[in-house]
This record gives C-alpha cells, structure tokens and sequence, in this order.
C-alpha cells in the first residue's frame, strides 16, 4: 500500500479548521487544509472575534471556552494577533437582570468576576454606565480580536511555524477512504477531517442533515469611535436570556416576560447587543438572528435600528455614525451547540452550531485529535 503523503488533511480553513490544524500539528501531524476559497471569506471573519466565556453554558460548553482562551492567549504573541481588549462588562438595565447576574456570581462560572452596584460601576466605568444600569458584572476572562485580521495571521503562522500546507481556491468534491477528492487532483491522507462551516450539501450531506441544522444570518455594525476607549466588550440584558449561561438560570424567569413587554421587536429579531472596539477606535455592534435554509442577503435597515435603539439605551450615549454594515452566516442547530459525527474510519465531522467558533473552536480540535490518535492506535 502507497503511503499516506499527509498524517491528516483538514477540509475548511475558518477558525474551526485551522484549529484542527493546530492540534493536529502539535500532535505531530503532516498536516494539509483544503478551502474553497482564495483568502478568509465566512463566519470567521465576519463576528466580533469575542472569545467569550462568561455566559457560555455550563459545563463542557464553559470548559471548552476557558481552554479555547488560554489557547489563544499561549498563540496570539506567536502569531502576530493583537488582543485589542480583554474583559466583559454586561450592564444590567433592570433589576430583574440584576438578579440574574446575582445568581450567575453564585455559581462555578461566576468566578473572579466582579459584581458592582450602580453608584461603584458609574465610578469604575463613566464611559460605558451614563444609561444608569442598575449593576454591571465585570468579567476578566473574555478577550477580543479583530477577527478580519486573526484568521489570516492565524493561517500565516501555522503555515511557517508549524508547516502546515494550506491550499487556497481548491473544492473538495468527495472524501473515499483516504482518499480526498479536490478541484485541483486527488489528496491522500490516513485521516481526515471535516469542518464545513454553513456548507451542509458538499460533503456528507445525509450525516449532516440528520443533526437538523439549519442557517442563521446576522447583522454586523462598524461605528465609528466614540471617543473613548471601552474598557471591555460590553453587553446588556437581552443576552441574558440567550447566553445559556445565564438563560438557564431559574432568575432568568423573572426577566424573561419583562423583555416581552418591553423590547418585543428586538426578540422577535434575535436581537442582543454585543459591542467591542478596533484598535483605531471604532466599534463593531450587533447583532441579530434570522434562521432558515436559505436566509436572504438583504439587511434592513429597521433591524439595524434596533440594534443600535439597544446600544443607546445600554450606553446611555448616541450611537456613532455607521461606516460599514455587513451580515454573517453560520450553521444553527435548536437542541446542540455543535457536532463530531464519524462518517468512516479515519473521518469526522466537525460542526459548531451555536455562533460560538471563535469561544470554543480549539478545545474542541484538540478533542478530535485525541479521539482520531486513539482510533489509529487501537
């Protein structure tokens, strides 16, 4: 039998396939990345690049965010990225959030974050408390990179400090055994794995569908500076009751019938407010949530209204003018926040289905090596 000419080839170079390929080459892998396109074009690049971990959902959820930050702590100096902030401020507008985020501080996950009533968070935080929000939870574990130049330098470095090879503009059309069929000839590797982004019709379709994802689309803002310099990332009640973390919470009842009556047009849209900042200043903001198999490109400006009704009231300042708008897609599923699915020997399918890539896509790389190690040495 010919020998195998790599240890692994990995199909998509988002964060979730080059962290695969980053395992895979700590592991001692020869390591090959196919992607269809000619630079970094998808859900990757389009977020806030928010490592977030507080309000990730208990257990295995939260652990792989902790790791996936330590991961990007250990690369981020090695790679060039800068880590534009650190921190979490989530403002409770209400006191029926604030009880939420008493409860969250009672838990494992509330750990080494700060609760601060409304007088110390005006104090400690001018620039981000004029809304007046009655207590804000300052978390030091988040971390923020601007994902648009991460992905790229993150390539970059695994390609000369590790030698993966990464093959741009070339489809994958088939994976048969070792064998990996592409647009530019075949590869062959003794293992392979799969991580097709929102692309659920290329490969394996049937495996795929049986997870009953489907798609979601969101928007994205860029504002211009404010003229300060945020402290953390910063959040309101709205991702109270969408962060698991804090939505599974029994307090989170309390502020769920709250929400409906008074921001109805913002759940109905999948609306909670996220905002980080650039190194020059500006902010990113969003972002909202429409689900289906094929969503639409289209951006209206009403849901974009909403967002920023959102960041007005959270802030308690105008929002900045706009200077770029665009919309993210990425695979959703209702009852898991991603899949490992195991087609044959050798191969898996590795899928996050809850927006979370950029939080948890290197713990749960490192996850797939080890069980594929495992699986080639028994």
């Amino acid at each position: 039998m010919m020998a195998a000419a790599y240890d692994i080839a990995i199909v998509g170079a988002g964060i979730l396939g080059l962290a695969h390929a980053l395992a895979a080459a700590r592991a001692g892998m020869r390591v090959v990345v196919l992607d269809r396109d000619a630079q970094s074009n998808g859900a990757s690049v389009r977020n806030f690049g928010f490592v977030t971990v507080t309000g990730q959902q208990a257990g295995e959820c939260w652990r792989r965010a902790m790791r996936s930050r330590d991961v990007w702590e250990e690369v981020a100096p090695q790679a060039g990225i800068q880590v534009v902030h650190p921190g979490l401020a989530m403002l409770a507008r209400r006191p029926e959030a604030a009880s939420v985020l008493e409860a969250f501080c009672r838990t494992e996950m509330g750990q080494g974050c700060a609760l601060l009533g409304a007088a110390e968070a005006a104090s400690r935080f001018p620039d981000i408390t004029a809304g007046r929000p009655a207590a804000l939870l300052y978390s030091p574990h988040e971390r923020r990179v601007e994902s648009r130049d991460a992905i790229p330098l993150l390539a970059a470095w695994l390609e000369g400090a590790h030698g993966v090879e990464i093959r741009r503009n070339t489809m994958v059309l088939a994976v048969e055994g070792g064998s990996v069929v592409t647009s530019a000839g075949a590869v062959t590797a003794r293992r392979v794995v799969v991580c097709p982004g929102d692309d659920f019709l290329a490969l394996f379709p049937g495996r795929i569908a049986a997870y009953g994802v489907t798609k979601c689309k969101l928007h994205m803002l860029r504002l211009a500076s404010p003229g300060f310099r945020l402290p953390a990332a910063v959040m309101s009640d709205l991702g109270l009751v969408r962060y698991l973390g804090y939505s599974e919470l029994p307090e989170a009842e309390a502020l769920r019938p709250v929400l409906r009556r008074e921001q109805s047009a913002q759940l109905e849209n999948g609306i909670h407010l996220i905002v980080v900042q650039s190194s020059d200043g500006a902010l990113v903001v969003g972002d909202s949530h429409h689900y289906g198999a094929t969503p639409d490109p289209f951006q209206p400006e009403a849901v974009d209204r909403l967002i920023l009704d959102e960041f007005e009231a959270a802030l308690g300042i105008p929002a900045p003018p706009v200077t770029a708008r665009w919309t993210g897609i990425y695979s959703s599923a209702h009852d898991r926040l991603m899949f490992r699915d195991t087609p044959g020997p050798g191969q898996r399918v590795v899928m996050i289905t809850s927006g979370t890539g950029a939080s948890t896509s290197f713990a749960i790389a490192e996850e797939t090596i080890e069980e594929l190690a495992g699986e080639s040495a028994c």
